[in-house]
């Protein structure tokens, strides 16, 4: 294949320049954005209700609009899902993104209008793109292939119109994508979108074996299954000696640090990059920029605007928060989008942690609240009540407390979650018990459920009974014992089980 990389170069470079404009210039790029926005939505139904048409500035616009929830928005979201016209953005939206993580169901419904895909994914793809070449001046990117990994259009949505998408992000983004891009790009459309996994792995691995690969896109953890089959069937100890070109990786979704060791194992790391981006279902919010320092370049001008919850208005009913020119380096905020896919005021559920300010920098601090997001499940506390409460009374069992938290795989196993549960009536059968509750976490939750798909990327869960008292012990041990007892009961790390494990074999 010809090298491409210096005609990219060129055509992505604007981006790079642009981007060093917003230093110093934030609030003027974010008003900008956000004045867009109200302009393109005051003809929807959202609009007339919060007078958009009356609003002439930012303060304003903090004044009228409340803050909202996927709880308070999806009735909107469910007429838009129906077919009606000009709801929150302007026009018939068609696609959605299925994410877990409501409180009241299975699964959450993310518009994904036109605008969102061109304003902002696609040009936050570009984006990466175009700070990775501008970091790396001898890159040849474009002299071969970029394997992207995606999902597919399963869903549970019943009675769903015709012409009305419903799937990952990913999906959608390959579905969607220029028809260019597939000319530099493995596997074929008809194999990135296939939904049966373990019919879609082998696929993967045949697809991509014999092409030049230079780039990956995708989330660590399933990455990793793949590169591992693809290295197991050319019976090789590396990637490298399979796709000799291959110089970065482009990820996502989850957090790459528990993975860093096993890519290093399976890779030349004289070769091999790594960048990260912040590509949600709600947006490509930001990306890496820089070669030794993973804070990610906060995207000003991809048709979101940003606003900043302080961690003690999260629990506050209706919130003061800050816009983008207010915040604080060094400060950890809950994060909230108003975008083009018709999103107002909305609290995503993450938290960041702001860097810097000229530019604006983040890291990902975590959720809002305790969840799983190990392998890409983002299993929240509510799914796990859920089916805990179900397991019990099926089985005649109960509890006393629980914590969860995730084993990482190793080169000889997957990854699994791990529950610690201290018992007031025991089950009859344990390995039963760990079995059902696996099944009804699958029912409570869409993305654990792919994650379980047949074994492929995640194991069965596994229960420990917690002797008598620990966790009270352990509330002891932390200073915590007392009428204000909090057991975290879901962590995405193991720094709250590990010390209960511990002490459960005292």
């Amino acid at each position: 294949m010809i090298n491409l990389t210096p005609l990219a170069r060129a055509v992505f470079r604007h981006r790079v320049t642009e981007s060093l404009r917003w230093v110093n210039r934030c609030e003027k790029v974010q008003r900008e954005q956000l004045a867009w926005l109200i302009k393109c939505a005051r003809g929807t139904h959202w609009g007339a209700t919060y007078r958009y048409g009356e609003l002439s500035s930012y303060e304003d616009f903090a004044q009228m609009v409340p803050v909202s929830s996927y709880e308070d928005i999806a009735p909107w979201i469910k007429r838009q899902l129906d077919g009606e016209r000009n709801v929150l953005w302007r026009g018939q939206v068609n696609r959605f993104a299925q994410s877990s993580g409501t409180s009241n169901g299975k699964s959450k419904y993310i518009p994904i209008t036109d605008d969102a895909l061109h304003r902002c994914h696609y040009k936050g793809a570009g984006d990466a793109v175009a700070h990775y070449l501008s970091l790396y001046p001898g890159s040849r990117m474009f002299s071969g292939k970029g394997f992207i990994l995606g999902g597919s259009f399963a869903n549970e949505v019943k009675d769903l119109r015709r012409n009305a998408m419903v799937g990952d992000l990913s999906a959608h983004l390959i579905d969607k994508v220029n028809p260019l891009v597939n000319m530099v790009r493995v596997p074929s459309k008809n194999i990135a979108l296939m939904e049966e996994w373990d019919r879609k792995l082998p696929a993967l691995v045949v697809a991509s074996m014999c092409e030049n690969i230079t780039n990956l896109s995708g989330v660590p953890s399933w990455f990793l299954t793949v590169l591992k089959m693809v290295i197991a069937r050319a019976g090789v100890a590396t990637i490298h000696e399979v796709w000799p070109n291959l110089e970065v990786f482009f990820h996502g979704g989850i957090s790459f640090e528990p993975y860093r060791e096993q890519y290093k194992s399976i890779t030349d790391t004289s070769k091999m990059r790594y960048i990260e981006t912040y590509n949600a279902s709600e947006g490509f919010f930001a990306i890496q920029n820089a070669i030794d320092d993973r804070a990610m370049l906060l995207l000003l001008d991809v048709g979101v605007f940003y606003e900043f919850m302080p961690l003690d208005e999260l629990d506050n009913p209706n919130p003061q928060l800050l816009p983008i020119w207010k915040v604080e380096p060094g400060k950890i905020y809950g994060l909230v989008i108003s975008s083009c896919n018709g999103l107002w005021r909305y609290a995503i559920g993450d938290t960041v942690k702001i860097e810097s300010v000229n530019p604006v920098k983040i890291t990902i601090a975590g959720r809002t609240k305790h969840f799983i997001n190990a392998f890409g499940e983002e299993l929240m506390v509510h799914n796990a009540d859920a089916a805990i409460t179900k397991v019990c009374k099926e089985m005649g069992c109960a509890i006393l407390n629980y914590t969860a938290a995730p084993v990482y795989a190793t080169d000889n196993s997957k990854g699994r979650h791990e529950w610690l549960i201290e018992f007031a009536i025991k089950p009859y059968d344990m390995a039963k018990f760990a079995t059902r509750l696996d099944e009804l976490l699958q029912q409570e939750n869409s993305d654990y459920q792919a994650k379980r798909y047949k074994n492929i990327f995640l194991d069965e869960l596994t229960v420990v009974a917690a002797r008598d008292g620990l966790f009270d012990d352990w509330l002891r041990s932390t200073g915590k014992l007392g009428g204000q007892r909090k057991v975290p009961r879901l962590a995405n790390n193991r720094q709250f089980i590990d010390p209960m494990l511990t002490m459960n074999q005292v």
